[in-house]
């Protein structure tokens, strides 16, 4: 189960090596299932997108957040019943393909409420919507990030919405997306496996809605998550595996060292301690194991102290984070 953005492609970009992992994972007999958050598009459009960027997929291997909120309603609404809609065409696609009716007004007489990122959504249904939710029907959110990257920098997400929402109606969605574990479900129940891993870059939706589900997570450091983000992470939000990239689905995953009530780690040549909450790093060897290593041993820090270590005197050995658009990256 693959996250989006920050793992498969950043902006209009692949991530560098990501088409020639995926194929090879698939070569091994892996499934591999396509997971978003972000309910605005079609599996369709996302299967396209995913195409012109070099990765093979098709509709069916895409699970987004709109498929998970309208299977969450059918399990709860008679058949054909109408739902208010404040989304876009994902979410539209995903309420019919439940056998659930779409409708934009209160006349309608919904019987619930969905909402999820949908550009021309009105105020006015947006009035509808909140009115509605007050007055207690019941309310099922896509997911509740708060930002999402566009060409023009990070805009508002779909929390935004739901935040206003709440505050007006005082009542709290059911939400579908990650970190909840609605999607995470709805991916194994369409796409199947025996043993269910999830790769994100985001600590706060990838792993911590792999815990949720109770699956194995593996972070990977193209995207949002750096050094600063990793060590600061408490125990919900700790991958099971951590690599760079999407190659280490291919690579052993050994665990650090770390001699009991200690600090230090020690990892594939490298040692990595934190000595009066400052980290220091030395030795030298592959960089998964650096960065295995100093998680260990940060982590070891934040739960023996509750402080997040001090990291501005350590250099990962190899970058991380998305590439430069348009900047020339080897994998």
């Amino acid at each position: 189960m693959a996250d989006l953005d920050g793992v498969v492609y950043v902006g209009p970009a692949a991530v560098p090596g990501a088409p020639e992992h995926l194929a090879e994972a698939r070569r091994r007999g892996v499934h591999v299932a396509f997971v978003t958050n972000n309910a605005s598009r079609t599996p369709r459009m996302v299967a396209e997108h995913l195409c012109e960027l070099g990765v093979a997929a098709e509709a069916s291997d895409v699970v987004t957040s709109a498929q998970a909120a309208a299977h969450l309603l059918a399990g709860r609404l008679e058949p054909g019943a109408p739902v208010l809609l404040l989304g876009g065409a994902g979410l539209e696609e995903a309420l019919l393909d439940e056998g659930l009716t779409p409708v934009l007004d209160a006349a309608d007489g919904p019987a619930a409420v969905v909402t999820g990122y949908g550009p021309d959504v009105t105020w006015r249904r947006l009035m509808t919507g909140a009115m509605l939710i007050r007055d207690g029907l019941p309310w099922v959110a896509s997911n509740t990030d708060l930002t999402f990257p566009t060409a023009e920098g990070v805009a508002p997400g779909h929390g935004v919405q739901v935040r206003m929402l709440s505050d007006f109606s005082g009542v709290t969605p059911e939400v579908a997306g990650k970190p909840a574990r609605p999607l995470l479900d709805e991916t194994v129940r369409r796409v199947g496996g025996d043993r269910p891993l999830m790769v994100g870059d985001r600590l706060d939706t990838d792993i911590e809605g792999a815990r949720v589900a109770g699956v194995d997570s593996l972070l990977v450091l193209t995207g949002v998550t750096g050094l600063a983000e990793l060590v600061a992470a408490p125990p919900r939000l700790r991958p099971r595996f951590l690599a760079a990239d999407l190659g280490g689905l291919f690579t052993a995953h050994p665990v650090p060292h770390v001699a009991a009530g200690s600090t230090t780690a020690e990892l594939g040549g490298w040692r990595a301690e934190v000595r009066g909450g400052v980290l220091a790093v030395d030795g030298a060897g592959d960089p998964d194991d650096w960065w295995r290593a100093v998680a260990y041993a940060a982590w070891g820090h934040l739960d023996e102290t509750g402080e997040v270590c001090d990291t501005s005197g350590v250099e990962p050995p190899t970058p991380v984070g998305p590439p430069a658009v348009g900047g020339t990256v080897t994998a």
